[in-house]
């Protein structure tokens, strides 16, 4: 069992790095000057429309747009790609090795614009559900493979900085030799592999759903010190299952569910000091 866990770890070490360096090369790939290389939509009469600065378009073109790299990344490496059967399934890709169709690997593509008012920090990801298959690491139930046929669960991100085209951009219609004049929509783009966990925040990522938060302070993001940085993948997994589920007291003594990590390192009477450096050193962004 220990040369089994040692395995998994030189394992997934090792496709980190790769993958870490393959985002460093990605850079050059998809700026030009910092501007995104991506400048317009083409119709069959070599027209060409700008690109609208909504996060969902842009995040769905890089995935087009890199899509070929991941083919290339994996070919080099011995590892072929399934891309998530539904538009909802987790991961977005899933690497499994040609030798030994039991090593596999997610990964999540993650794109995100920095904060206007503060380009430390960014607008946050969601690092996938913390439902059914989360809980249930056999299940099947929107995800490409259980939970825990995964040596590992990354989030490939990509910051960037948003470009507001005035009115007069974003409705012109432009031609093939204007190209070069087009301003980009993106720019000042940033790559990173991490662990999810890693880079989890204590609270939920979008609406009402039960989707996983991230921090948002870049730098935690690129060097994974997330608020379970400090405590491991067994309290993050544990937290998140019993996230809006178990019930724990509040400061008044009443009962209520789960909703923060403070309430969890109370309940399970962990390290509290640990909890405190950390997210004062995320609130400072120290």
């Amino acid at each position: 069992m220990n040369n089994n866990i040692i395995d998994k770890k030189k394992l997934k070490e090792t496709f980190q790095l790769k993958l870490q360096k393959f985002s460093e090369e990605i850079i050059n790939y998809i700026s030009y000057k910092k501007s995104w290389t991506i400048k317009a939509f083409i119709d069959r009469y070599k027209n060409l429309y700008t690109i609208s600065s909504d996060t969902k378009i842009i995040s769905k073109i890089l995935e087009i747009h890199l899509f070929p790299l991941f083919l290339k990344f994996a070919k080099e490496n011995n590892y072929k790609i399934e891309l998530a059967t539904y538009q909802n399934w987790y991961p977005d890709l899933t690497f499994i090795s040609k030798s030994d169709d039991s090593i596999k690997f997610a990964v999540d593509l993650k794109t995100t614009y920095r904060d206007d008012s503060d380009p430390l920090y960014c607008n946050g990801f969601t690092l996938g559900s913390h439902g059914e298959y989360f809980i249930n690491r056999n299940s099947t139930k929107n995800i490409q493979y259980p939970y825990n046929q995964y040596i590992a669960h990354f989030c490939f991100g990509i910051i960037y900085s948003r470009v507001n085209l005035n009115k007069e951009e974003e409705l012109k219609i432009y031609k093939i030799d204007d190209l070069q004049n087009i301003n980009s929509v993106a720019t000042d783009f940033v790559c990173f592999i991490q662990e999810k966990w890693k880079i989890a925040s204590d609270k939920g990522g979008s609406g009402n759903t039960a989707n996983i938060g991230s921090i948002k302070n870049i730098d935690d993001l690129i060097h994974g010190r997330g608020m379970f940085s400090k405590f491991g993948e067994e309290i993050f997994d544990d937290y998140w299952a019993n996230f809006g589920k178990l019930e724990v007291k509040n400061s008044k003594g009443a009962y209520k569910k789960l909703s923060s990590l403070k309430e969890y390192i109370n309940y399970k009477s962990l390290n509290i000091e640990n909890y405190v450096s950390q997210t004062k050193r995320i609130k400072n962004g120290k």
